[in-house]
């Protein structure tokens, strides 16, 4: 990583928006990848640590699911736009080491948790903390890069989520596995506040440095009058919708696969970790990447492309998914599912970079916020929430048609209670959540609808953005 420079002096304008050294704008965008890296290890490693966590607590993948969905999401989301909009003129480096610390607390303190109760209200903490993160972040990039390397440079911060997945699922399994589930709370919970110092020294505001227009109370647009400039950008609508039935999938399918693994491949809690941390990393950072710069190439004939190259890659992955879901060889499983991982991960540069460029730059933090608020809320907060019941609700289907007349799923395979039946309970929960995972695919339906209204508005609108940004 290189260290950072001095800025250098340089004029602003739309193609080349902040005068920072070469040095200091990769070093600082090192830096938020690390960021966002740790906010998906603090954000995920629920995923991993559920065997163990539903064995000691003995809770259901329903709760599990909300332990990784709504108690995170609801707070995460609705803090997001009041800071998004403290970030319109503020101090956005300070705003985000402030947030890492936070989230990173609340995180160590999950490993003391005694019971349901007590592990929801720490994964409360972790989403008022995650809030502050993202939309400062992508508004500090859009001022660090110039526009034409835009997609590419956000794609390049969302490393963080193939990243930080991969690092919670094997850091989380490795720990979990020879020191347990609350021990590895912790060793993910404390470098958070350390990078958060790192950031709060070393990461340069523009703003303070004259390299950009400081935004003021008066000139910062409300919160209004952004929802008011958005309401004109269709384009930008329809990729929020998209994104957020893409998000809905992801964040509900990241979080039950180790399970799925667990149950229906026998897979032990280190080999689920490794397996799918390989999975993410690779597939995950490939397809990252490969959405970001080949939508950047591509926009430069056609900025329909910025929701074309997503949309086809969806559709591509789907296929896979259904086949990794029933193939018997765990191995072919797992290759299977790598290719949906890759290619579902493409959307990420393209969409975030034409949300910024469908806003005016003094707007972009509070449109990234509103646009996380919808796919939060829906997607991370309803995903992992609608697998774990649906998950639920199959396995009591499952169960019904094989045990004994008079025998309830939820009592007769609760904690504990389940003995010699414990084979169809581990059968039943299987198959629930096979099925809850492959039903839950109906939902890219929706994916597909919104990229293809998306595509047919997006080139209008981003040419009435930037007249609009010009002419101001």
């Amino acid at each position: 990583m290189d260290k950072p420079s001095d800025a250098t002096v340089g004029s602003l304008n739309e193609t080349q928006p902040a005068a920072l050294s070469p040095q200091y704008v990769r070093y600082a965008l090192w830096v938020l990848l690390i960021i966002y890296t740790l906010n998906f290890v603090d954000r995920q490693i629920v995923s991993i640590l559920a065997g163990p966590i539903k064995q000691e607590l003995g809770i259901s993948d329903g709760q599990l699911g909300m332990l990784i969905g709504i108690a995170f999401a609801f707070f995460y989301t609705v803090l997001g736009i009041p800071i998004a909009r403290l970030a319109e003129r503020g101090n956005r480096p300070l705003i985000i080491s402030t947030a890492v610390i936070v989230w990173s607390g609340f995180t160590a303190l999950c490993g003391l948790a005694q019971n349901f109760t007590q592990l929801l209200l720490a994964r409360i903490g972790v989403g008022v903390g995650e809030a502050g993160c993202t939309p400062p972040a992508h508004s500090l990039i859009s001022d660090y890069v110039p526009a034409e390397k835009r997609a590419s440079a956000i794609a390049f911060y969302s490393l963080g989520v193939p990243v930080g997945t991969a690092l919670g699922y094997v850091v989380g399994a490795f720990i979990a596995h020879h020191y347990g589930w609350r021990t590895a709370f912790f060793a993910v919970g404390i470098p958070g506040v350390i990078i958060g110092l790192i950031a709060f020294y070393t990461l340069k505001e523009p703003r303070k440095l004259g390299l950009v227009q400081v935004g003021t109370a008066a000139s910062a647009p409300s919160l209004s009058q952004t929802a008011k400039e958005l309401t004109s950008r269709k384009s930008y609508w329809y990729a929020v919708g998209a994104a957020t039935m893409i998000s809905f999938l992801g964040y509900g399918h990241a979080s039950f696969l180790p399970i799925f693994l667990a149950r229906v491949h026998g897979m032990a809690l280190d080999q689920i970790g490794y397996a799918m941390a390989i999975m993410t990393f690779v597939a995950g950072v490939a397809g990252t990447m490969l959405g970001g710069i080949a939508a950047d190439r591509a926009a430069k004939n056609d900025t329909r492309a910025y929701m074309t190259v997503p949309l086809l890659a969806f559709i591509a992955g789907a296929p896979f998914f259904w086949a990794g879901m029933f193939v018997e060889g765990t191995l072919a499983c797992i290759i299977l599912l790598s290719i949906p991982t890759l290619l579902n991960a493409v959307w990420y540069g393209p969409v975030y970079a034409a949300v910024q460029g469908l806003v005016r730059p003094q707007s972009r933090a509070t449109a990234v916020a509103l646009m996380l608020f919808v796919v939060n809320m829906v997607g991370l907060g309803a995903g992992p929430t609608a697998v774990g019941f649906m998950s639920d609700l199959f396995a009591a289907q499952h169960f019904a048609t094989l045990a004994p007349a008079g025998s309830e799923f939820a009592s007769f395979c609760a904690k504990g209670a389940a003995t010699a039946g414990d084979s169809l309970c581990k059968a039943s929960q299987a198959e629930g959540i096979r099925w809850s995972l492959t039903v839950s695919t109906a939902v890219g339906l929706l994916v597909i609808g919104f990229f293809l209204l998306a595509r047919a508005t997006i080139k209008q609108d981003l040419e009435a953005t930037a007249k609009e940004t010009a002419a101001a």
